[in-house]
């Protein structure tokens, strides 16, 4: 079987959730399948071209260096479509490279699967970042997704928002795949270099967040929430990429107005090594994802297979990875009550915190749930599944 992958974010260029997923379902799929991934071209300027171990990197055209990203989004999409000829499927993540699978499919003949990490019409405030090209970016998902053969959602939940967000599909072309994580690579590790070369107190419990500055991460909500906890509980903030300049100022003043309430504030503003945030996600007393909108939020699997009790907002596909009151806590989120939210989110931080050996029992189990229930190489065969369903008929 001659698979396609398209996606925008791909090894060293990965920034977020759904890079995480097509990075190691690729290193799964290629024991599976004859594959090729096609991904953008470096955001460091890189070129077009094979770069090697079945990897083609595609530049936006010239032409449009100064356009909306949403067109430089497009024309990458007809590279990629261009490049995929003798594939015998296309599997396309996310709006960047979504339409470039329907214009595989169309051009070729070929089938076309996509998994849908978010919706555009749930991101509302992507209008931010990408201004017009939101529209675009919304056409081009729509386009996508109704046309598609299969349409793979990573959550229950994320199946129900697709027939809400989308009711013309029929249901029986949503096939739930959940994320996966890598327990060998996202283990506890007793190492705390990282935690002294951020200048994090290792005798003093710290509440940790990791994440993208977006309003889908609800950064903004744990920065107001942080002024209600216990004073002895450090705030990390392994937090970068802001979307906008509008919510990087944002930022910047709620950590200025919490570092002059409070000392233990500390923000990590680059993207991590890998081995940096393990070391960082194991010795937490608690990880915090105060996230408002979340399709299943690998994040969180990150931490529980560190072994580290998460509290998080029960939005989305969350409730399908965090168990709560097993492997953290869950708290009710809702848009027209922030204040409370954010409330509620500190008392469930507090409490994890005040109680190091339920917050223990919290961490084994969620390491043991992130191994029985996540495995890559089970992701990878029920992806294959979905691929040999259409393939078949």
């Amino acid at each position: 079987m001659r698979v396609g992958l398209l996606t925008r974010e791909y090894p060293p260029d990965v920034y977020g959730g759904a890079g995480v997923h097509v990075e190691f379902l690729a290193r799964e799929l290629r024991d599976l399948t004859d594959l090729q991934v096609h991904c953008w071209a470096s955001a460091k300027g890189g070129e077009s071209g094979e770069s090697g171990d079945g990897v083609t990197r595609h530049a936006a055209a010239p032409g449009l260096a100064d356009a909306n990203e949403a067109l430089r989004s497009l024309s990458v999409d007809l590279s990629m479509a261009a490049a995929l000829a003798d594939r015998d499927l296309v599997h396309s993540h996310t709006w960047y490279a979504n339409f470039g699978g329907h214009a595989a499919k169309l051009l070729h003949g070929i089938p076309h699967v996509m998994t849908a990490h978010s919706l555009e019409p749930l991101r509302p405030w992507k209008a931010e970042q990408l201004g017009g090209g939101y529209a675009v970016s919304g056409w081009a998902e729509r386009t996508a997704i109704e046309a598609a053969d299969a349409v793979i959602a990573v959550s229950h939940g994320m199946r129900a928002d697709i027939l809400d967000c989308y009711p013309v599909l029929d249901p029986g072309r949503v096939h739930v795949v959940h994320n996966g994580i890598d327990t060998s690579l996202y283990r506890p590790d007793p190492g705390k270099e990282a935690l002294a070369r951020h200048g994090v107190d290792a005798k003093r419990p710290y509440a940790l967040f990791v994440g993208r500055i977006t309003r889908q991460k609800g950064v903004p909500h744990l920065l107001r929430a942080a002024r209600e906890l216990d004073p002895g509980v450090q705030v990390v903030l392994c937090a970068g990429a802001p979307d906008t300049p509008a919510i990087d100022r944002e930022f910047r003043e709620l950590v200025a107005e919490l570092r002059a309430l409070r000392d233990g504030v500390i923000w990590i503003p680059e993207m991590l090594p890998r081995p940096e945030v393990v070391q960082l996600l194991t010795h937490a007393a608690v990880f915090v994802c105060p996230s408002v909108y979340e399709p299943l939020g690998i994040v969180n699997l990150e931490a529980m297979a560190c072994g580290t009790a998460v509290v998080a907002s029960a939005v989305g596909g969350i409730p399908e990875v965090v168990e709560d009151g097993v492997t953290g806590e869950l708290v009710a989120y809702d848009e027209k009550e922030p204040a409370a939210f954010e409330s509620a989110l500190a008392g469930a931080v507090n409490r994890v915190v005040a109680d190091p050996a339920a917050a223990a029992r919290m961490g084994e189990a969620g390491r043991e749930r992130a191994v029985s229930a996540f495995g890559w190489d089970a992701v990878a065969r029920r992806t294959v599944k979905v691929y040999e369903s259409v393939l078949t008929t």
